[in-house]
């Protein structure tokens, strides 16, 4: 009689089987969760790929119908770009832009808020126009947030606007379409309170409609503050979130990005001096901050990729923003520029634009629940 040779007769090989194959999940948990950058995945062309296209050869060959651009680099450089979905089934961005004859410090005297349509979440976007006319159409730092059913606003929507520029840096547009018209609703406020003597909504400012139906924003020196109103008063409820963390790189952060998924707070913020971003989570969004390991993105890293695996390397991102579908991030957008920002002069072949960037939010956020995660990450 013939011997069996096959695995059954020899259950400890098997069982060590098994150990091997819960080995290397275990070990792609761990990896899945080792940093906010490896959720990133292949953005698909919409267009083509092109190498003559403005901007330096280190950022390599690209699609420019991808998110917002001047694609001549002829008339306008854009910043800024947040992506909401319409009631009409098309994706509207809500951008910055400038003239690029006036190079990238334009921004500081001559920044627009704009808004951009397309029927592909990555593009190609066709610019609108101004979102508004009044301020002449000033606006930077530009965000879409729609707003919680029974806002003292009466509005379905509110353009925000902060960063700096003057006038118009805090200013709140509402409207009840995504394509306006936007009426000015007001300055956003900050109550009087314990952490809140010398604070702004001015610079930096990112708002969200969290799950209890307040208003979260990230104010001036990346404090938390919440209200039941869009235009607040906002009550600063800690002191600077960094605050919350030993150890944490807190010189030269800006962009902060706040959102909700799954079952946490998610907050990044790009270190402009290092090119480098950092990922932040929080149970309840207010206290107990943890920076998480490795890089929310680095435009040093291989991580902005096509489907074809060509890979573009541009010299800053900064101003991300997660566009979000059933309540996980799909997408990462982000204001990309070829050069450091002196380097942008008037009228050259360098500039900035709106990218786009798949993400696997279901993945993060699946990550992030898991009772492993939980049990190794009590806070």
């Amino acid at each position: 009689m013939k011997k069996k040779t096959n695995a059954t007769c020899f259950p400890f090989i098997k069982g060590g089987i098994s150990l091997l194959l819960v080995f290397f999940q275990v070990i792609s948990l761990v990896h899945a969760q080792s940093q906010y950058m490896d959720y990133f995945t292949a953005t698909p062309i919409v267009d083509k790929l092109s190498s003559t296209c403005w901007g330096e050869p280190q950022v390599g060959a690209r699609d420019q119908s991808n998110g917002l651009e001047d694609k001549g680099m002829t008339q306008w450089a854009y910043w800024d770009g947040a992506i909401i979905k319409g009631e009409d089934n098309l994706y509207h961005m809500f951008a910055s832009r400038w003239d690029q004859a006036k190079g990238h410090t334009g921004w500081m005297s001559d920044s627009h808020a704009v808004h951009a349509t397309s029927p592909n979440l990555y593009g190609p976007y066709t610019e609108k126009g101004l979102c508004f006319t009044d301020n002449n159409g000033l606006g930077h730092n530009v965000g879409i947030l729609q707003l919680r059913d029974g806002d003292a606003s009466g509005k379905k929507y509110a353009i925000i606007l902060s960063g700096g520029l003057t006038p118009g840096s805090g200013r709140i547009y509402g409207a009840n379409s995504l394509n306006g018209p936007w009426t000015y609703l007001g300055d956003t406020q900050i109550a009087s309170g314990q952490y809140s003597s010398t604070l702004s909504t001015g610079n930096n400012f990112r708002v969200i409609l969290r799950p209890d139906g307040k208003y979260e924003a990230i104010v001036s020196n990346f404090q938390l503050a919440t209200s039941d109103n869009i235009l607040g008063p906002y009550t600063v409820q800690t002191p600077s979130l960094f605050s919350q963390i030993p150890d944490c790189p807190i010189y030269n952060m800006e962009d902060p990005l706040l959102f909700y998924s799954g079952d946490r707070y998610h907050a990044v913020f790009n270190k402009w001096d290092t090119r480098k971003a950092y990922h932040f989570t929080s149970s309840n969004g207010v206290d107990n901050w943890k920076m998480e390991k490795g890089n929310a993105y680095d435009p040093t890293v291989d991580f902005i990729r096509y489907s074809n695996n060509t890979v573009n390397h541009w010299r800053k991102l900064e101003r991300p923003f997660a566009y979000i579908e059933n309540g996980h991030v799909v997408a990462m957008t982000f204001a990309a520029i070829d050069v450091e920002k002196e380097q942008d002069l008037a009228n050259d072949l360098h500039g900035s634009k709106i990218i786009v960037v798949p993400f696997d939010g279901v993945k993060l956020d699946s990550a992030y629940s898991s009772p492993t995660f939980k049990k190794a990450n009590k806070r």
